[in-house]
Formats: C-alpha cells, sequence, structure tokens
C-alpha cells in the first residue's frame, strides 16, 4: 500500500507516513544569511570578516610595500598595517634604488614612498615607473612643506598623496580607494604647479649643466668628470631629455636664465621654458 499524507490539527505541515528517516538537527544560517536580513551595520560587519573581502571592485589582501627614509616611520605604518587585515606589508625599504629593484620583481600591487627618498627622489621613483609596464600604484606619503608637491606626484603618474599631519586612518582610506582603482590627491591647482626642470636633475647632472654653461668641450667634461666620452655623451642625452631640449645650446640657454632668475613661460604644450631657450629652440629650427 503506497504512503499517504494526513495534517494533524493545528499543524498544516504535510507529513508523509511511511518509514522514518534519520533525525536532524536543524541547520543554522551562515553569518552572511543571517546578515541578509539584518540592519545595515551588522551586515557590514559580516562582510568585512573575511580575508577575501572586496571593496569597490578592489580583492583584499593588497600586497603593500613601503619606501622611507626614517626607520620611525617604517615601523609605524609596519603597525598600522599590520592591524587591518586589509592590507599585507611585504617590503620595507629605506631608499629609493633598492625600491625600484624591488618593484621590477612585482611582489607587490602598491606601495608607500616618502617624498624625499635617499638615492633617489620620489619623482625620479615615479618617472621610472611610468616606463614600466604593470607598475605597482604609488602612494606619495610625506610631511613636506612643498606645495607643488601633489600636483607633481599626479603629473608623474602617481595614484595618490597623503601629509603625514592626516590622521592614520586618512592613510588607510586611500590606500583601499586606491587598490579599489581610484586616484586620491588633496586638492591641486594645476596653474601652480611646478615647471622648474632644475629640480629633476640629479647632482652628477646639475654639475655637467654647469660645465656645459662655462664652455666645456666633451673632452673636457670627460676629463673633468674621469670617465669616457661615451659616458658623457650618454649622460648628455639623459639631461636633454629631462630638461626637454634639443641640444647643448638650448641647455645652457635654459641653465642661464635659471641661474639668473629670468625663467619665464610655458610652451604650447604646457612645459614651462625661458626666454633665451625659445630663442636657443626658434634658432635650432631656422
Amino acid at each position: 500500500m503506497g504512503s499517504t499524507s494526513s495534517t494533524k490539527l493545528g499543524d498544516e505541515r504535510p507529513r508523509a507516513v511511511g518509514r522514518p528517516g534519520p533525525i536532524r538537527a536543524p541547520e543554522r544560517p551562515s553569518a552572511q544569511a543571517a546578515a541578509d536580513g539584518a540592519p545595515t551595520a551588522l551586515r557590514q560587519k559580516v562582510e568585512r570578516s573575511g580575508d577575501d573581502r572586496s571593496e569597490a571592485g578592489a580583492t583584499f589582501p593588497i600586497d603593500v610595500a613601503i619606501a622611507d627614509k626614517s626607520p620611525l616611520i617604517l615601523a609605524g605604518l609596519d603597525a598600522l598595517l599590520a592591524d587591518d587585515r586589509r592590507f599585507n606589508l611585504v617590503l620595507k625599504v629605506t631608499d629609493g634604488e633598492e625600491f625600484l629593484d624591488a618593484a621590477k620583481l612585482q611582489r607587490f600591487q602598491i606601495a608607500i614612498i616618502g617624498w624625499q627618498l635617499p638615492t633617489l627622489h620620489a619623482r625620479e621613483v615615479l618617472r621610472a615607473l611610468s616606463r614600466q609596464p604593470s607598475a605597482p600604484k604609488i602612494v606619495v606619503y610625506s610631511g613636506t612643506n612643498d606645495p607643488a608637491a601633489p600636483a607633481e606626484t599626479l603629473q608623474l603618474g602617481g595614484a595618490g598623496f597623503v601629509s603625514k599631519r592626516a590622521p592614520p586612518e586618512r592613510l588607510l582610506d586611500v590606500l583601499a580607494s586606491v587598490a579599489a582603482g581610484d586616484m586620491v590627491f588633496p586638492f591641486v591647482d594645476i596653474r601652480k604647479m611646478r615647471a622648474d626642470p632644475l629640480e629633476n636633475l640629479t647632482l652628477r647632472e646639475r654639475s655637467l649643466l654647469s660645465a656645459l654653461g662655462s664652455g666645456h668641450t666633451n673632452n673636457q667634461l670627460a676629463k673633468d668628470f674621469g670617465v669616457s666620452i661615451n659616458t658623457i655623451k650618454f649622460h648628455l642625452r639623459n639631461l636633454f631629455e629631462k630638461l626637454e631640449v634639443r641640444n647643448r645650446a638650448q641647455a645652457i640657454a635654459l641653465f642661464l636664465e635659471m641661474k639668473h632668475g629670468s625663467w619665464t613661460g610655458a610652451t604650447p604644450g604646457g612645459r614651462a621654458e625661458s626666454a633665451g631657450a625659445a630663442r636657443a629652440r626658434k634658432s635650432s629650427r631656422d
């Protein structure tokens, strides 16, 4: 005889009559399922409870590197990141050159760097990374009083800028936003962006430019610096590229007018240019 179904008075649930099955304890709803109908604050707490949580497209934890000249800052950032499960600190270094070597290995997605790093300034780091495919995103964390620093960071391809005077939570928020694909900067007035090309030069390049301004030939430069002529030519090519000039005459004109404080306007493309450099550029075309 087949099984039939019946109901008890006051119990509207159908019951199967036949061989009883094993008795199971009622399943507990998962934390996430319970949170689906809970208030917003509880849902957010559950969503943040795992290491694989995402925030606006970012998958955590994010591997982070730090480069700063101050051991105290390194220790403080280490502790700050250790308390936030969204981030995983994988590297701490104290100079720009060591940081660039590590960045070539692609061991991290985001880096926090100081503005004034030993060996290589943050400008040089950002410039080098701009030529590297799939480079890590850079957030400059600095206490500099230079009002142009955020604008330069933006111009050179950085992803964010945070003042060391801001609350530590601000840095964590910026890192999370950058991980999600945003760029985060304080207000930047692009009309006041610094346009002094000499600031981008190394000490060796400044010395070389000064020697050019004194009228030294390549042979004299090679003798003065104790290197070969080919090395001098290599440095000159890098120097001309940074100054955005085409030849020695334009570089000398630019240097002399910067030296005497007669730096003036900007080229149609937005690069600042002295009057003398403009004349040298014009004469090179004629």
